[in-house]
């Protein structure tokens, strides 16, 4: 019994902890989407700055962050004004009716600028200007106007015009969609002083004599110490002290404490919470002591207490939310790096496991075909006897004794005789001899061999297609296999430790004044350098094209290119930048074709093709014979080999694809050629693959080299390797290839070959088309200009890739 007891009562407990994570869960969610996503934290905000007073008559806060929102959220200014306005009269009504008038005269001179460029620029001044006619104007009316308040009035206006380019950089941190997961240094300090400012108007405010902002300032140097350390917390007790002090003279040795507490607080977060309000209650105690004296000790420890306490009980989530925001926390790096490796990892893993579903696939189809080839034939064999069997020895007398008493001799010479009807041949005389002294229905059982042989024969040739199908497929697999494969490897790459070039490139981006935020040197391997940066830039203009890629370019003796760029939308934002290998070599082509009789349909196809990974190809493809039928076997060749190509398989698996598909696919007697040229960009290699098709030609200076192949034309067998032939470029070379059109019709000429290669000589211009256009004018010319097979001629000029920019020298090379 007690046992059942306890059961449920830990049963209720846990149902309870569930209930309370529930709960707060939606709490929170609730104040996210009032606050955050509503706005209303912006509208709390410019409430207590209407109140905010530095200097006993200053208000700079309100207009300085009516501003910042104008600039940054128009939608929310209005009632932002309301808000600030109704925060302003809390304090006087002289004081509402200056925060008013000041911010509808900026609202009134901005409408004027709004279509204005520039307009972080603008807007600082606009606002000097708006605090400092308001001032005067102030002043004018209710006193007279001396030096001292001219002083006053311009020292307003400045500190409004700095206070807007500060809380432009806190702004979009109080706005559901940022553009960045960090912050800058320089940011949490904007971020500080927005929150002292707002501090600034709970000055007054007390609880059972506890001031409110002291007790503010000190929970948000407690939260800010805990979360950064000892910088970030001795930088906001100086910033938040500093403020404060502005506003209220007397708590001048507030800064000392603020300051001293957040640096004892940073000290001792390795103590967690405890740790960090021990530092506090330090400070407090000692600052207290040397500054007011013991009297006045007991309110500021209260205080304190009140604080640390506020700080306890805070949710962890809170302050690890905030954490994640604060570069060099351990939370920051933590989350960082799980987030980037545990997407890594899933996809990798992911992608990897579809790479061995799909090679285990190609294996099944692969092994179920090897193992069953020899039982497949003896049961075919099997099948063939007993049909002709059925019909024959069923109703035999002697059926007894051949199939029963003399099996294996009649099963023998019953196989003999289907081996040589299959081969075409009649039964040799001593096998038809044997067989008639065997069998008393001879001449029966051969006629009924002959006729069950012609659906024998179309029953395997059937199953000759599906098992080609079936290797095709296996084909297929592996290939998708080897291309997710290489892909998961690709994810997991890791980044690796080039600390030379690293300093070399942050020595020459600072030279450059570039603010670099973070570099990430995946690869320096030559034509594949791999290089991702962030930077910030006021405004981008190109910068990574203009400046940065011609700099790696020099440091890296490499041409390096822009490979992807994402900039962001908001002044002075973090702008991401991938920089890779540019191309050695461009390839410039050109074509030149007719269609027999000079019809508009012809049966040649060519494509040029930019596959990734620095490779280009050109193909041509010849449908046998003319006209539409031909033009959509050969069209249909190159639109499968373009999008089998793009998928990262190799090219000899796509090639017997193609076979294969083109082959399957019907019964007629139509093919086509396939005349393929792969081009490696970075080094000018050049791999063909032909196809049924006639050789190519390399225009070298004076030399002309010819390249050709010896294959059947795509989709007559099923079952073919590709030959493969390597050759290598060089700068200036004219690749010329041709459908059997041009080679095949030169009239009268007895060796084509050799006046082919004079022909291409010949030709003094260099240039792709040129080449293309006089080679099928020299052909049609030998013809009295009759055409009579398609033609087609793709000319190929390989070049050096001379970059737009050139690479810039850095600064310690200038210095040399």
């Amino acid at each position: 019994m007690m046992g059942s007891a306890t059961g449920n009562e830990s049963k209720s407990l846990v149902v309870h902890d569930n209930n309370v994570r529930t709960w707060k869960k939606k709490l929170g969610d609730k104040v996210k989407l009032l606050f955050i996503e509503k706005g209303w934290l912006m509208f709390v905000v410019g409430f207590l700055l209407g109140r905010a007073v530095v200097l006993s008559s200053l208000s700079p806060f309100a207009l300085a962050f009516l501003a910042s929102v104008w600039f940054m959220r128009r939608d929310k200014a209005l009632k932002l004004m309301l808000a600030t306005f109704a925060g302003a009269l809390t304090l006087n009504f002289q004081h509402g009716g200056y925060v008013i008038t000041t911010m509808i005269v900026f609202v009134f001179l901005a409408s004027f600028v709004k279509h204005m460029s520039h307009q972080q620029k603008i807007i600082p001044i606009l606002v000097f200007f708006s605090s400092f006619l308001t001032r005067l104007l102030t002043y004018y009316v209710t006193t007279q106007l001396t030096s001292y308040e001219w002083m006053l009035a311009a020292v307003e206006g400045v500190l409004s015009s700095v206070l807007v380019l500060i809380f432009m950089q806190s702004i979009p941190l109080l706005s559901p969609k940022r553009y960045k997961p960090t912050l800058k240094n320089e940011e949490i300090v904007c971020m500080i002083i927005l929150l002292a400012s707002v501090l600034t108007g709970t000055i007054g405010w007390e609880i059972q004599g506890a001031s409110i902002e002291q007790i503010s300032s000190r929970y948000l140097v407690l939260w800010l110490a805990f979360v950064g350390g000892a910088a970030i917390g001795s930088t906001v007790g100086v910033v938040a002290g500093l403020i404060l002090s502005l506003a209220n003279v007397a708590s001048l040795y507030q800064m000392s404490l603020l300051a001293f507490s957040g640096l004892l607080g940073g000290l001792l977060k390795d103590g967690k919470k405890i740790g960090v309000g021990l530092g506090l209650l330090v400070g407090t105690l000692l600052i207290g002591i040397y500054g007011k004296g013991l009297e006045a000790l007991l309110p500021s420890v209260m205080e304190s207490m009140i604080a640390i306490i506020l700080f306890f009980c805070t949710p962890e989530s809170w302050i690890k939310t905030l954490s994640r925001y604060i570069p060099g926390t351990i939370e920051h790096s933590k989350e960082q790096e799980q987030y980037l490796q545990k997407v890594r990892d899933v996809t990798a893993n992911r992608v990897k496991q579809f790479s061995n579903v799909f090679h285990a696939l190609s294996d099944s189809f692969t092994l179920e075909q090897k193992t069953t080839l020899k039982e497949e034939n003896d049961r075919e064999t099997d099948y063939f006897l007993s049909n002709v069997t059925e019909k024959t020895c069923q109703s035999c007398f002697k059926k007894e004794w051949c199939w029963a008493q003399n099996f294996d001799k009649t099963y023998d010479i019953m196989t003999n005789l289907k081996g040589d009807l299959e081969e075409g041949n009649h039964p040799n005389k001593v096998l038809q001899r044997n067989f008639e002294n065997h069998c008393v229905k001879s001449k029966k059982v051969l006629d009924t061999m002959k006729q069950e042989l012609s659906f024998f024969q179309a029953n395997q040739k059937l199953k000759k297609q599906v098992s080609e199908s079936r290797q095709f497929v296996a084909d297929q697999l592996l290939g998708v296999s080897q291309v997710m494969g290489d892909f998961a490897q690709e994810i997991l790459k890791e980044r690796e430790n080039h600390e030379q070039q690293e300093v070399e490139i942050v020595a020459a981006l600072n030279h450059m004044g570039i603010e670099l935020e973070k570099l990430d040197i995946y690869s320096l391997e030559k034509g594949n350098i791999d290089i991702e940066m962030n930077l910030s830039f006021y405004n981008y203009h190109g910068e990574g094209q203009k400046l940065i890629a011609p700099m790696l370019s020099d440091i890296l003796k490499e041409t390096v290119i822009v490979k992807e760029e994402e900039v962001s939308p908001v002044p002075n934002g973090y702008c991401y930048l991938s920089f890779g290998s540019a191309k050695k070599f461009i390839v410039e082509t050109a074509v030149s074709h007719a269609a027999k009789g000079g019809g508009l349909v012809s049966g040649d196809s060519y494509s040029t093709i930019e596959l990734g990974a620095g490779k280009y190809a050109m193909a041509i493809s010849d449908g046998m014979g003319n006209g539409e039928r031909a033009h959509e076997e050969s069209t249909e060749t190159l639109r499968l080999l373009q999008q089998i190509l793009q998928s990262g398989i190799q090219e000899q698996v796509a090639i017997k694809s193609i076979n294969s598909i083109l082959s399957l696919r019907t019964s007629d007697e139509i093919f086509s050629t396939l005349d393929l040229a792969m081009i490696d960009l970075h080094n000018a290699a050049v791999r063909f693959l032909k196809i049924g098709s006639i050789p190519s030609f390399i225009k070298r200076g004076n030399k002309i080299i010819k390249i050709e192949a010896s294959n059947l034309p795509i989709g007559i067998i099923q079952e073919f390797d590709v030959e493969v032939v390597n050759e290598q470029l060089k700068a200036g070379d004219l690749l010329i290839m041709m459908s059997d059109g041009i080679y095949e019709g030169p009239k009268n000429v007895e060796n084509v070959d050799m006046w082919l290669k004079r022909k291409i000589k010949e030709v003094e211009s260099e240039d792709p088309q040129d080449m293309a256009d006089l080679i099928l004018e020299e052909v049609v010319r030998t013809r009295a200009g009759e055409i009579e097979d398609d033609m087609t001629v793709l000319v190929a000029k390989i070049e050096k890739n001379n970059p737009k920019w050139a690479a810039i020298p850095t600064y310690s090379k200038k210095a040399n």
